[in-house]
């Protein structure tokens, strides 16, 4: 495994709320290179295995162990931290900056990183707008396979941008401090074409794999499944281009099934979530694109159809029927 050195950057003291797959990946790769990091998370039986044994990755570029991870279920036990990431499911970012309003220092800063639209919002509601980063992580796979065990399928890059233009210097020192980890960081300055251009992927690939319960792989495979999640990514194109969104590539169905070839035979979390009967982030992804639509006279059937379906799995799931 390859780490960079943190020698010529300042080591930080980390906090991951949220350490499902990604936060995993995040917490170990981080903790690897030399920073303090704290992994926040309610499963207690996975608190436990890390700060006991251990957290192991088996990932695409081999498998190790790290036993400098500290677990707690409280944030409060971490203290204060000089970042915060929050990698918890969209329905959990209010709850998350909540806790973290309460130890916020003045130089802190907090990156959220989720799928989706909305999670921005949610934060500034307790957080100063001046110390918020948004990330997008880019083609990775992730997978619990056990309390302090991830498989980590695939993973290409982290996007980073704030949402106060005068967070340059510090953006870059964030960026910084994910490349100690051994990931691939690209800065942005438009945060919603960060955002809107992983939606594109998010609204392709999460509802569809859902529907016909397969990983991306699968998806591309079977031309009516693959018609089905690109007819969900072109409304939301339309939408984005219509709410004068800049995005890099004037073809998103190239755009789209790059990103899918590179993915693979990864599941998107919703999948997974469905696999456990837990609710999705399924209001945040292709449940986006139909009001948004509707507000700006576009019609979005595919992402109507699939966000039903998904609902009615879910409202299953509850026992309340659909």
């Amino acid at each position: 495994i390859f780490f960079a050195t943190t020698k010529g950057f300042a080591r930080m003291k980390i906090a991951i709320i949220g350490t499902g797959a990604m936060g995993s990946i995040y917490a170990a790769r981080l903790a690897e290179a030399g920073h303090t990091v704290w992994a926040i998370d309610k499963w207690r039986e996975h608190v436990e295995v890390i700060n006991e044994i251990g957290l192991r990755v088996d990932g695409p570029d081999g498998e190790f162990f790290v036993k400098t991870v500290r677990a707690t279920q409280h944030l409060t036990e971490a203290g204060a931290c000089d970042l915060y990431i929050i990698a918890t499911k969209t329905n959990a970012v209010a709850a998350a900056a909540q806790d973290i309003a309460k130890n916020l220092g003045t130089q802190s800063l907090v990156l959220t990183i989720q799928n989706g639209l909305g999670a921005d919002d949610k934060i500034a509601q307790y957080l100063p707008a001046g110390q918020i980063m948004l990330g997008v992580a880019e083609a990775f796979g992730a997978t619990m396979k056990s309390p302090g065990h991830v498989q980590h399928t695939s993973m290409k890059k982290i996007r980073l941008g704030a949402m106060n233009s005068g967070l340059d210097q510090r953006l870059d020192e964030v960026a910084n401090v994910w490349r100690t980890g051994g990931f691939e960081v690209e800065t942005y300055q438009d945060i919603a074409q960060l955002i809107w251009e992983k939606l594109l992927c998010n609204v392709a690939l999460s509802g569809p794999c859902t529907v016909f319960d397969c990983n991306v792989a699968e998806l591309r495979s079977n031309s009516e499944w693959w018609q089905i999640a690109l007819g969900c990514m072109a409304e939301a194109f339309s939408v984005g281009k219509s709410k004068g969104i800049a995005f890099s590539f004037d073809d998103p169905v190239a755009y789209v099934t790059a990103f899918a070839d590179r993915v693979g035979v990864a599941k998107p979390s919703m999948v997974q979530d469905h696999h456990k009967g837990q609710p999705s982030e399924i209001d945040s992804i292709n449940g986006s694109i139909p009001p948004l639509g509707a507000s700006l006279g576009i019609p979005t059937p595919y992402n109507n159809t699939i966000t039903a379906l998904v609902k009615a799995r879910e409202a299953a799931f509850e026992g309340a029927g659909p």
